[in-house]
């Protein structure tokens, strides 16, 4: 039986949820602003679950953001909040490790807006600077494309800390990324600027088995965290610089999100978790199968 690393689930679509506030373009970091402690609760309910990862809400604390909205000054501070508060709940926990988030640049599910890899190295190396003391590894998280992927690879080694690279898939071949490249041809990346983990996320469960074919050849530590909207890989690409819209499902129960990710476990997966409409409840159905079946979790 395998020791498998449990992440946690969805942080933004979980803030949303629980504030019932309109975020507007800023997501999860407006909320982070208007309800302070609200990232901590969530981080404490995934560990209570039996994640043994907190994911920083820094996913989308981008200059291309916050720029839109003004708030550009609160860069770096914005960050040290969200790190605040995933080690004030990892205190209470008494337990587990920290992964700095980093999203993709541009906008999630969008590789048509990938800057060249010279534009976007250095601002995932500021990025990485101000996370890397403060975290146990940098998650560079739903990247769609071999350039983005490039690019933060090699900006995230400013960090000093060990890296996990996580593509997002087509929802229909989960053996290409969301640019319609293959997953395969991240063995070119990885041998620009190194991972320590090479993962899938933010793409419909059922793709996943198709990049976990596709991930094991990396000869890396490898695993999958989908998300629970519909499919979005048919849908049109908005004319503005936003993600294409999406709707939650609501046939992705805990007992079914587990089915899948145990199915990942199988192929050799040993790092799994959950995204956007993944909940606390998920993790915990997770966590209760993966002992059921004999492995661990650390």
């Amino acid at each position: 039986m395998a020791q498998i690393t449990l992440l946690d689930g969805g942080m933004g679509q979980e803030l949303i949820a629980r504030s019932g506030d309109d975020p507007g373009t800023l997501w999860a970091t407006r909320v982070m602003i208007d309800h302070p402690g609200l990232v901590r609760a969530i981080h404490e309910d995934y560990f209570a679950a039996g994640a043994t990862v907190a994911t920083t809400n820094t996913y989308n604390i981008l200059h291309d953001r916050l720029e839109r909205d003004g708030l550009d000054h609160l860069f770096h501070a914005l960050h040290l909040r969200a790190l605040a508060e995933a080690h004030e709940a990892r205190a209470g926990a008494r337990r587990g490790l920290i992964a700095g988030s980093m999203g993709p640049l541009g906008e999630s599910y969008r590789p048509d807006l990938t800057p060249p890899v010279e534009v976007s190295a250095p601002l995932y190396a500021e990025k990485a600077r101000i996370l890397g003391p403060h975290v146990d590894l940098i998650l560079i998280e739903t990247i769609s494309s071999l350039d983005l992927a490039r690019g933060a690879l090699k900006g995230a080694q400013a960090a000093g800390k060990p890296v996990w690279l996580s593509v997002s898939v087509d929802d229909r071949d989960g053996a290409r990324l969301r640019s319609g490249e293959p997953v395969s041809a991240l063995a070119d990346v990885l041998a620009e600027a190194p991972a320590a983990a090479v993962l899938a996320n933010c793409s419909m469960p059922e793709a996943m088995a198709a990049a976990m074919e596709a991930l094991r050849p990396l000869g890396l530590p490898f695993g999958a965290y989908a998300n629970g909207f519909s499919e979005i890989s048919s849908l049109p690409l908005p004319e503005e610089r936003r993600a294409p819209a999406y709707c939650a499902r609501h046939d992705l129960t805990p007992e079914a999100y587990a089915g899948f990710a145990l199915r990942w476990v199988e192929m050799g997966a040993t790092i799994v978790g959950g995204c956007c409409e993944v909940g606390p409840a998920h993790i915990r159905h997770l966590a209760d199968r993966l002992r059921a079946a004999g492995h661990g979790i650390a």
